[in-house]
């Protein structure tokens, strides 16, 4: 029984890593609602789009997050593979034709129908994203920020892995970029398919131990991963043999982090290996002293447990209390920490507050994301790819540190996660004004600013709507969280920046307009700017409505450390 049990305990442990790996992969190929720039430009010469029409495209795009509320409600009733090939069959559909009408294999379909095809696109990104976040935060509910980052970090790096993969191989060649969108996907999920499902989470801080080393392992290869793909923007060689090396070491670099499940399964054989040992050799008798000392450590890790805040824990939703032959029910209303339906969370203050400051955030960085094209070419750039690109990379960093920093505080002080929000919006309201005043380098200093803020914002909202209201709703909530990007792209990108854009350009023979000179987005930045104002104030009184829980988290932590020292 021993033997049947070590091995059990080893193929859990590969298998969970395995599909954190393959996890990193659909992320690492799921950013493509960040691309719209490198081939808007393309859609805007081929359909005589004005940059109003051109913007409500993007639009269409990020409504298809909206229904990513489908995706939410599937979490709780498919199967995780079911979900992901929902996902990955609609992207190859939707990107599909726009790839047909780009290359222009088939004549420019009606206006409405790309806004159909482009929704598809966007669509298809909320089934990935909500099968590997639902899943990995499950299987790693102990490190949240971690996975959070991890996860969101390597979303940001794949608009730059797109881009400079299409440069190196294809010369940026608008077609041969949305081959990629349609067809890498598509392959990337068939193989996540077979690995990424539920296993069962750590249950001893040993093992929260190990899980700390290996997120540190995939942090150290994301960060290789961003470092090298900026090296290759910056020195600019992009022909010839040295691009093939570069796609070439590129993959590789991502390919890595296979190592990792064999180093975990080794080294959970091994360890069950010297436990068969321990229990060979344990006599069949002990002292009346050793079950003493045995009994004081469980207890202790007992005490330690209910310590947990009731969204770390399994809950009664109910008090049950019998009279005689009756029992009778009483449903208590959660208070933040306990598991939430979507009603009981959306009926709570502290859900809109978080709702509307992820708005703030997200909405006005979309905007600055989807018309990158036009503000690089406003300003005098002809190649706006390399903006693209450091939107792209600069955002891994904000993902993937402000996962890994805003753990580190919760286990040390219990600093709450919203305060780290609060930070990166002002930030961005300074990175806003920097690009209305469109001095020399100010789009490089914006595209550094937008893309670490932007990438902290959804960092950090993931685990902060775990923490709050659960995990057993979570895909849902979610979802209903990320309807923030369709309506922030609509009202900063489609409405806001298209109208004031429309104002200043100069109309073009054969439909279409254009504008050149730093004013064409000036007033758009400075409103963006007042907007990421609001969302501080907002993420300053959710930290101080959430001081309390985070309170009960950061002691959670230190029980289990305790325990797992006492063992």
């Amino acid at each position: 029984m021993g033997f049947g049990r070590s091995s059990s305990s080893s193929s859990s442990s590969a298998l969970k890593w395995l599909g954190f790996v393959t996890a990193v992969w659909v992320q690492s190929i799921s950013g493509n609602n960040y691309t719209f720039s490198n081939y808007s430009g393309a859609l805007k010469s081929l359909m005589n789009l004005t940059q109003l029409e051109l913007n409500s495209l993007s639009v269409a795009k990020d409504i298809g997050k909206a229904f990513g509320i489908l995706a939410g409600l599937a979490s709780d009733r498919l199967s995780t593979p079911v979900i992901l090939l929902i996902g990955c069959f609609e992207g190859l559909l939707g990107y599909g034709v726009q790839w047909l009408v780009v290359s222009r294999t088939i004549q420019p379909i009606p206006y409405w129908q790309m806004c159909v095809f482009l929704c598809m696109g966007g669509n298809s990104t909320t089934w990935m994203n909500t099968a590997v976040l639902v899943t990995c935060i499950r299987n790693f509910r102990r490190n949240r920020g971690p996975v959070s980052g991890i996860l969101k970090g390597y979303v940001g790096l794949s608009t730059a892995i797109f881009t400079d993969l299409c440069t190196a191989l294809f010369s940026s060649d608008p077609a041969s970029f949305l081959v990629l969108l349609s067809v890498v996907p598509f392959a990337v999920c068939l193989t996540a398919v077979f690995f990424l499902r539920e296993i069962p989470p750590s249950t001893t801080s040993d093992e929260d131990n190990e899980e700390s080393k290996y997120f540190a392992v995939f942090n150290i290869v994301a960060v290789v991963v961003a470092v090298y793909l900026q090296s290759y923007d910056i020195i600019g060689i992009k022909t010839g043999a040295f691009s093939i090396a570069f796609a070439s070491i590129l993959l590789i670099l991502l390919a890595s982090p296979i190592a990792v499940p064999f180093h975990a399964f080794i080294r959970s054989k091994d360890h069950d290996e010297q436990d068969v040992e321990g229990r060979i050799d344990e006599p069949l008798l002990r002292s009346g002293s050793e079950i003493e000392v045995e009994e004081t450590i469980v207890g202790a890790a007992a005490a330690a447990d209910n310590e947990l805040p009731p969204s770390l824990k399994p809950l009664n939703d109910a008090e049950v209390e019998k009279h005689g032959n009756v029992v009778t029910t009483e449903k208590k209303r959660p208070v933040l920490g306990e598991e939430h339906t979507i009603m009981e969370a959306m009926l709570t203050v502290d859900f809109w507050v978080l709702f509307v400051s992820f708005l703030c955030g997200v909405g006005t960085g979309l905007a600055v994301m989807n018309n990158m094209g036009q503000i690089g070419l406003a300003l005098g750039y002809t190649d706006v790819s390399i903006f693209v690109s450091m939107t792209s990379i600069w955002g891994f960093f904000g993902r993937i540190l402000s996962g890994t920093i805003s753990e580190h505080f919760i286990k040390k002080a219990g600093t709450p996660r919203p305060l780290w929000n609060a930070a990166a919006q002002i930030i961005m309201a300074v990175g806003y004004l920097l690009m209305a005043l469109a001095m020399p380098g100010s789009l490089y200093i914006g595209s550094m600013v937008v893309g670490v803020c932007y990438g902290v914002r959804l960092a950090i909202t993931v685990p902060t709507a775990s923490e709050l209201f659960g995990l057993k709703y979570y895909g849902l909530i979610y979802n209903i969280l990320v309807l923030n990007l369709p309506l922030g792209s609509f009202l900063f990108s489609g409405l806001l920046a298209g109208l004031l854009y429309d104002a200043e350009a100069t109309p073009t023979p054969g439909g279409g307009n254009t504008c050149v000179g730093a004013h064409c987005f000036r007033m758009v930045f400075i409103v963006m700017a007042l907007t990421s104002i609001i969302g501080v104030g907002l993420d300053l009184l959710l930290a101080y409505r959430t001081k309390g829980i985070y309170a009960k988290i950061h002691a959670s932590k230190k029980g289990k450390k305790s325990s797992g020292n006492l063992r």
